[in-house]
């Protein structure tokens, strides 16, 4: 597996962020965002920290699912994704945005009853300081939820498109989505890097979901220009996005069809707990 490279692999920018959410979030986020929110709700929380918030798809199920009561942060490393994400927000219930490294929260110890975190903890460039952080910031017993995304060979449309590229540059071919995204979700490795955050670990539920886009197109457009496999697509050829997407479109409607299409996307969802 690649090494994860921290100024390429997090960048989220300029029109990413609204393709991102367009495209991909329905693709393959938005079913795991709905278990995130009712496991989020179960467990009755006074205050919620949301890290690596992105375009706010989990943002907006957890404002829907919890009471207004309820004091919701939701942060980004990135600038761009939360000016999105804010602009997404209908407005009728309050949310605290806030532009934050997951690895270095700006909140005092002990403040939040539950920090979630869907598919942002394979970005962290240190995971396990990034989970030590939510169990810093998270009261004794508070929970701390977060999902991550299985081998990329479970994921039918991301594996497809990395090995469509790899045909594009067989010599430097792309590999964003199998070194970040898909390159952490192991069971046993998930496990250990709890425990060494001091967290208590309650569950790894594994979660197979349906994965679906009107054409075989705006899937593959999804990944390749709503993630940051766009900017290894560009590095390689400046000119190329276009080709890229459309090739990687082509070898998905081998298999699925022109659309609509229908494939598979596997992750697992992470309940850890504060000792206490």
């Amino acid at each position: 597996m690649s090494e994860f490279r921290p100024g390429t692999d997090t960048a989220f920018s300029g029109s990413v962020a609204e393709i991102y959410d367009r495209y991909l979030v329905p693709l393959i986020f938005q079913d795991f965002a709905e278990r995130m929110g009712a496991l989020a709700a179960a467990c009755a929380p006074d205050a919620v920290l949301e890290t690596a918030a992105g375009s706010g798809v989990l943002t907006r199920v957890l404002a829907r699912v919890l009471p207004e009561s309820t004091e919701l942060v939701a942060t980004d490393l990135n600038a761009a994704m939360i000016d999105y994400a804010r602009r997404r927000m209908d407005g009728a219930r309050r949310v605290e945005w806030q532009v934050a490294d997951a690895l270095a929260l700006p909140f005092d110890a002990a403040r939040f009853d539950l920090v979630a975190c869907q598919f942002g903890a394979m970005f962290f460039p240190d995971r396990v300081k990034g989970y030590a952080e939510a169990r810093r910031v998270l009261k004794p017993g508070g929970r701390f939820l977060f999902t991550m995304w299985d081998a990329i060979e479970a994921n039918d449309f991301a594996h497809a498109v990395t090995e469509a590229l790899a045909q594009l540059w067989p010599n430097d071919p792309p590999r964003f989505l199998a070194r970040t995204p898909h390159g952490h979700g192991r069971p046993e490795v998930i496990a250990r890097e709890v425990a060494a955050a001091g967290l208590v670990l309650r569950q790894i539920d594994p979660m197979t979901a349906r994965s679906r886009a009107a054409t075989a197109y705006e899937a593959a457009l999804a990944y390749c220009q709503g993630t940051p496999l766009r900017g290894e697509i560009e590095a390689r050829d400046p000119d190329g996005l276009g080709r890229a997407t459309e090739h990687a479109g082509r070898a998905i409607a081998r298999v699925w069809g022109d659309g609509p299409v229908d494939g598979a996307v596997r992750g697992y969802v992470v309940e850890a707990a504060v000792p206490g």
